[in-house]
C-alpha cells in the first residue's frame, strides 16, 4: 500500500530550490538565523538539552538541530526534502558538529517506527507549510517519552497575520521570498491547542514572537497574534 505523505509538493519543491542558501545569514533564510537564539534559549528555559534525545521535525538545512547538538543534545532532524538535508549533513560536516544526523523520512512514517523515543521534540515554522498539522500533532506526541517535551511555532490566522506575515515580510520589508506563507495555511492558537489536547500533550506555556523592521530586531513577548510558539509536555 502506498504511503499518502502529508506535505505539499510546492512547498518541498520551493524550500529545496533555496536549499543552497539554509546557512547564508544574509540570505531568504536570515529570520531563521536572527530568531533561532531566540527559540533555543526558550526551549532550554523549560528542559535543559544535555544529554536528551532531541528530534527537530521539518528541520530544513538544519539550524535549529545543529544548535541543539552544539548543546549537548543527541539529535535527529527529519525532513522530507532532499536537498535541504544534505545542505544539513555537509554543514555539519564543515562546522564539525557532533551528536547531528539527518533523514529523509516523514514524521508519521517517523512515529510508527520510534514511538516514544525522544525526550524532546521540537517542530518549528512547519505546520503552515503542510497540508494537515493535527496529523503532524499527532505524530509529534506519539515520538515524545511520557513527561517529554514537544514544542512547536507557527503563525496565527487572522487579518493582522495575513497583513505582518504575509504583505508585510513578503512584499513589503523583502523578509521572506514571495510566496513563502498561505494564509488559508495559518493556525489559530485555538486550533493548535485543541490538537495537542486531541494527542495527549498538556499546553504548559505560550509565548509570542514580534519583529521591528527598524531596529530589525526579533524579541518574544506576551502577543500571539501572528507568531507563537507553544511548549507543552506529554501526559
Amino acid at each position: 500500500m502506498t504511503e499518502t505523505v502529508n506535505a505539499d509538493p510546492a512547498e518541498l519543491a520551493k524550500f529545496s530550490d533555496l536549499a543552497h542558501r539554509w546557512w547564508d545569514p544574509e540570505s531568504e533564510f536570515r529570520p531563521l538565523h536572527q530568531i533561532n537564539p531566540l527559540r533555543l534559549d526558550w526551549i532550554q528555559s523549560h528542559v535543559p538539552l544535555a544529554g536528551k534525545r532531541v528530534l527537530d521535525v521539518g528541520c530544513g538545512g538544519g539550524i535549529l538541530a545543529d544548535a541543539a547538538a552544539r548543546k549537548g543534545a543527541s539529535v535527529l532532524g527529519i525532513d522530507l526534502s532532499g536537498k535541504a538535508l544534505k545542505v544539513a549533513q555537509l554543514h555539519a560536516l564543515e562546522a564539525g558538529t557532533t551528536g547531528v544526523e539527518y533523514r529523509e523520512v516523514s514524521v508519521e512514517s517517523l512515529a510508527a517506527e520510534q514511538a516514544g523515543g525522544f525526550d524532546v521534540v521540537t517542530c518549528m515554522e512547519m505546520l503552515e507549510h503542510v497540508p494537515d498539522p493535527s496529523s503532524v500533532v499527532r505524530a509529534c506526541a506519539a515520538l515524545v517519552k511520557p513527561g517529554g517535551w514537544a514544542f512547536f511555532s507557527t503563525i496565527n490566522r487572522n487579518s493582522k497575520a495575513f497583513l505582518m506575515a504575509i504583505v508585510g515580510a513578503e512584499y513589503v520589508l523583502n523578509l521572506l521570498p514571495k510566496g513563502t506563507h498561505e494564509y488559508m495555511k495559518f493556525v489559530r492558537p485555538s486550533e493548535l491547542a485543541g490538537f495537542c489536547r486531541g494527542s495527549g500533550l498538556e499546553l504548559v506555556h505560550t509565548r509570542g514572537m514580534e519583529y521591528n523592521p527598524l531596529t530589525r530586531r526579533y524579541w518574544l513577548s506576551g502577543d500571539t497574534s501572528v507568531n507563537y510558539l507553544f511548549a507543552t509536555r506529554k501526559v
